[in-house]
């Protein structure tokens, strides 16, 4: 009988506690506190926090204090009630009488992990974050160990956005557990908004280094911050010096110069590389090798070089091939050294002669074949031997079905029928490439489609065209100054021709070529003002954004270039990256 009451008691409860959250939830405070008082006289502890803080939602403060008093005279070890106490007091603005109950809990902190945990947690979901952290700190100093309570502070000042605290105690849980590191990096690189923040990161590592020099986790964390800074070579320096101390065989230097390399850093890249080589034949000797040979040729590509880089770099690859050899393993280092050779030293001949033996390599990987015969198509386009190079586009595009290497050797045959003239076959080939996977060749592709389209329908002969395409194959072949004459030709041999934005892309493609940034400005100015609907309007909008980001130094307008992308050109191929990148330069 007895066990079947309290059954019909519990049950009771259980009903009444659901309508009391059915009442808070809708807005009936009144009723939800008088049910959740009647719930409280049938159990005092287990439903205090409820009806108290139903009165506090009422504003019967004086009430609540009165119950908070009475339960903590009941139960006076119990912070609980304490806790609630002076959460009313500061409800009331009574803050002095609530600061002296919180320090009487610190005052009387137990010497225990566990209670302190619990007592800092009662404060958090009291919604006191201050007195949580103290709580921690406290509890830290009287159990004599900075190590406690770290993860739930770095949680806590994480949440209080707090820098400095929390950076000092990611540097606390680093001396021990090195393992956080890359946690320390993003949630300090989420929470940092300039160079301040990682000034003071940087003077609390630099204290750090000096206490501890062999704690090589304070090094990598020196080293990243001076990459969030791109301070490139100081962080270069660091990581030279740490392989330096360990002896090592120059891993973590290898892994930073990927890092250079994706942020265009190809100086420093180059020298981190260069110092793995100095230390002889290890692991990364090898890699660093080949390495430093693709950041070389990646600074060229990118344009920022000088021309003692190209004999360097030139120089590199025939020491490469003397050391180890011309084989399936070097045929990559013939490739590219062939088209350094061809398009930047113009040493054709013997460019043509080192693909020509790249092609017949015993064991070369297809797809380094299928590169070497398409460089080797290229050389021959510039020894003016069209039908070998049209051969060996199309056994490429043979061998590759459906890929997007086939794509690739599909447009560049269609470009030598562009470059010789034969604009109907050119133009079938780039209709197909049109909607080719790779979104670089279906963007060329349809521009020159477009291009042959534009200025073959009222000028059927083409004549103004074909000129123009002289002009666009001295561009490939960097005959600047020819290809100069003979855009400003045009106009004179051909009159009222429809060529005129594709005339001002050409040069401003040429000063780009040769690196007069400036110059190639007003070009792309002109396409945009005068021909704000032509073939070439959101590529020069684009290119000028490019420009100003990557060449001149001006942000500004190149945030307001990109722009001009997504909001005047909305179906542009260049949509995708130029919202990357105004998001980038916003702040995004």
């Amino acid at each position: 009988m007895l066990l079947l009451s309290c059954f019909f008691s519990a049950a009771a409860q259980s009903d009444d506690l659901l309508l009391a959250r059915q009442y808070m939830a809708s807005g009936e405070k009144e009723k939800a506190s008088q049910v959740y008082q009647k719930l409280y006289k049938q159990d005092n502890e287990a439903y205090f926090k409820a009806y108290c803080y139903s009165l506090i939602s009422l504003k019967k403060l004086d009430e609540a204090e009165l119950l908070s008093k009475k339960m903590l005279k009941k139960h006076p070890v119990n912070v609980e009630y304490a806790i609630t106490l002076g959460s009313i007091y500061t409800e009331k603005g009574e803050l002095p009488k609530a600061e002296s109950a919180y320090k009487e809990i610190l005052k009387n902190l137990p010497a225990d992990e566990a209670q302190i945990s619990n007592i800092a947690n009662q404060f958090y979901q009291a919604g006191n974050t201050d007195y949580t952290i103290k709580v921690f700190l406290q509890g830290r100093a009287l159990l004599h160990n900075e190590q406690l309570f770290a993860i739930p502070l770095i949680s806590m000042y994480r949440f209080r956005r707090e820098k400095i605290p929390l950076a000092a105690e990611y540097l606390n849980i680093l001396t021990t557990n090195p393992d956080y590191l890359y946690q320390a990096q993003n949630n300090l690189s989420s929470l940092f908004e300039g160079s301040a923040d990682y000034d003071i990161l940087k003077g609390l590592l630099l204290e750090k280094i000096q206490k501890n020099p062999q704690a090589t986790v304070f090094t990598q964390l020196l080293t990243w911050q001076y990459l969030q800074r791109k301070e490139y070579d100081l962080a270069l320096n660091q990581m030279i010096a740490l392989s330096k101390r360990q002896k090592d065989n120059g891993e973590q230097v290898y892994q930073l110069c990927q890092t250079f390399v994706s942020n265009d850093a190809f100086d420093a890249a180059i020298r981190g590389y260069e110092f793995i080589i100095s230390k002889g034949k290890q692991d990364y000797y090898i890699p660093a090798r080949i390495e430093l040979l693709n950041t070389k040729n990646l600074k060229i590509t990118s344009g920022k070089y000088q021309s003692q880089d190209l004999i360097s770099l030139e120089k590199d690859y025939q020491d490469l091939l003397s050391e180890f050899g011309r084989n399936s393993n070097t045929a990559f280092a013939m490739q590219k050294l062939a088209r350094l050779q061809a398009f930047k030293l113009h040493k054709t001949l013997e460019a043509e002669k080192l693909l020509e033996q790249a092609v017949l390599v015993p064991g070369i990987q297809p797809k380094i074949l299928a590169d070497c015969k398409m460089d080797l198509g290229d050389v021959y386009l510039l020894t003016n031997k069209p039908w070998e190079a049209t051969l060996l586009y199309s056994q490429v595009e043979k061998a590759f079905p459906n890929t997007n290497i086939a794509q690739e050797a599909k447009y560049r045959n269609a470009r030598l029928a562009y470059f010789t003239g034969d604009f109907a076959w050119a133009k079938a080939q780039v209709d197909v490439l049109k909607a080719a996977t790779s979104q670089l060749i279906a963007n060329d592709a349809l521009n020159l489609s477009l291009l042959i389209t534009d200025n073959t329908t009222f000028d059927t002969t083409g004549n103004a065209l074909k000129m123009y395409a002289r002009a666009d194959f001295l561009i490939y072949k960097e005959q600047t100054d020819r290809a100069m004459k003979t855009l400003d030709s045009i106009n004179q041999v051909y009159p009222g021709n429809t060529l005129a934005d594709d005339v001002l892309m050409a040069k401003a493609k040429i000063f780009i070529q040769q690196k007069q940034y400036p110059l190639a400005i007003p070009f792309l100015q002109k396409i945009v003002d005068e021909h704000p609907t032509d073939l070439w309007a959101d590529d020069a909008v684009f290119m000028m954004a490019d420009l100003y980001e990557n060449r001149l130094d001006n942000k500004a307008k190149a945030q307001v270039l990109y722009q001009k992308i997504i909001t005047d050109y909305p179906s542009s191929l260049w949509i995708t990256e130029a919202r990357k990148k105004y998001r980038v330069l916003r702040g995004d």
